[in-house]
């Protein structure tokens, strides 16, 4: 992509993985790649640059991750533990030019069409956002004007809301619902796997599909 567009992806790595068991599952081997590894690659074709937002520990696993592909910044979260909504702030300080995509590590199907779609939908306003079944905003697959949304996580941690939709309350935003969406990407771009039945069957669907 021309850096005249000068765009940015996020991904969110710095969880504590609480439900995967003790072992990090951002680097975790998905069907023969770390997972945080097939997120980036589908990012990498519509953004300039990539951060991955993470705990200070976890940055050379990563880079062992991430060893030979596109070449990402890090995002270390200056206090760890404070939920994706830190992260994000954390991440889009770090972030080149007016918008960033933000993608969780454990959605490895997220599609690069739909993340393409959600800048030109951003485009002249704060952010665009998809929400599923007309009720689940999707703000961890999503697109945001990077000083405004970083300003707008910044007062909802001084309220102490750590809500992840929370600082939509202060963004001149865009929904990108359901039909939309599907105009782009199958509703599997959203799936993420959070437990390792999940990360099972997802490495299964993948080796077969390969």
């Amino acid at each position: 992509m021309s850096l005249e567009s000068d765009q940015s992806a996020v991904v969110l790595a710095g969880g504590g993985s609480t439900r995967f068991g003790d072992a990090d599952k951002a680097v975790a081997d998905l069907a023969g790649t770390p997972m945080v590894r097939r997120v980036v690659d589908r990012l990498e074709p519509v953004v300039d640059k990539i951060v991955v937002n993470c705990r200070e520990e976890q940055v050379p696993s990563l880079e062992d991750a991430l060893a030979g592909g596109p070449d990402p910044s890090f995002a270390v979260d200056p206090v760890p533990d404070r939920g994706p909504m830190a992260g994000i702030m954390t991440g889009l300080r770090d972030a080149t030019g007016e918008y960033a995509a933000v993608v969780a590590c454990d959605m490895p199907f997220v599609d690069p069409a739909l993340i393409a779609h959600l800048f030109e939908r951003a485009a002249g306003r704060e952010a665009a956002v998809p929400r599923v079944d007309g009720e689940w905003f999707q703000t961890t697959q999503a697109v945001y004007r990077a000083d405004p949304m970083t300003a707008a996580c910044e007062r909802a941690l001084e309220r102490g809301d750590r809500r992840v939709v929370e600082p939509l309350s202060d963004l001149d935003y865009v929904v990108v619902e359901d039909d939309e969406i599907r105009e782009y990407a199958p509703l599997e771009t959203f799936e993420n796997l959070n437990t390792r039945e999940e990360f099972e069957a997802a490495a299964e669907r993948l080796a077969a599909d390969s």
